[in-house]
């Protein structure tokens, strides 16, 4: 399946309806076709399908879905991360980084974490970046290399995830302070110690958002 042909079926079945509710959800930024998650997904099996058999990563179609007007596209884009993660390379990074930076919000950089966890996992050369992203100009580069470690778990490098908290802690951005209370909130989890001692030594530079969200379960 190609682009041309995954739009087509997509346009063939909006609900101008739900698309009128999904653009005010995300405040008007983005068009919708007004296709909910599972059938959008559903449409696309066959092209995830043949990705099983790609040997690298059809960053074309990637950047195809991108340019769409229509948010679903990017989700796609994002669903179709998801299924070749395998294939990613370390200068894939760069692509990544491209598509957090265009076209921004919440809905599609949140969906990029596990991409970019597995990412770093596999070369942990990449935590220079996020060491980077954390002190970007960008905000939605910021929440990444503070959130990017959510489905971790034991294996979180806390050196790393001080690092990009305390670099953020005085940035003004709700998203950014959001994103320090959320990774906090779900490593709590798995140690909550942790996460109060690391919230009790640095409680003066945090804002409150950033510890009411990360102290939700300690």
């Amino acid at each position: 399946m190609n682009f041309n042909s995954l739009l087509k079926q997509y346009q063939a079945v909006q609900d101008k309806e739900r698309a009128a509710q999904m653009e005010k959800y995300m405040r008007n930024q983005f068009s919708f076709l007004g296709i909910a998650t599972p059938e959008r997904r559903k449409i696309a099996e066959p092209l995830f399908q043949e990705a099983k058999y790609h040997e690298v990563v059809d960053w074309c179609l990637i950047q195809k879905c991108w340019d769409c007007p229509y948010r679903e596209l990017q989700y796609v884009a994002c669903d179709y991360l998801h299924r070749v993660t395998p294939l990613l390379v370390s200068k894939d990074l760069e692509s990544i980084e491209k598509l957090i930076t265009t076209k921004s919000w919440w809905d599609s950089v949140d969906s990029l974490y596990i991409v970019i966890a597995s990412m770093v996992q596999a070369d942990p050369r990449l935590k220079k970046r996020m060491r980077a992203w954390s002190l970007d100009d960008n905000k939605w580069l910021r929440r990444a290399a503070i959130a990017y470690q959510l489905s971790l778990k034991e294996e979180t490098d806390l050196e790393l995830l001080s690092e990009v908290i305390l670099n953020n802690t005085n940035h003004p951005d709700f998203f950014v302070q959001k994103a320090i209370g959320w990774i906090l909130r779900e490593y709590s989890k798995t140690d909550s110690d942790w996460v109060r001692s690391f919230i009790n030594q640095h409680r003066d530079a945090m804002s409150k958002l950033s510890i009411r969200e990360g102290s939700k379960y300690i």
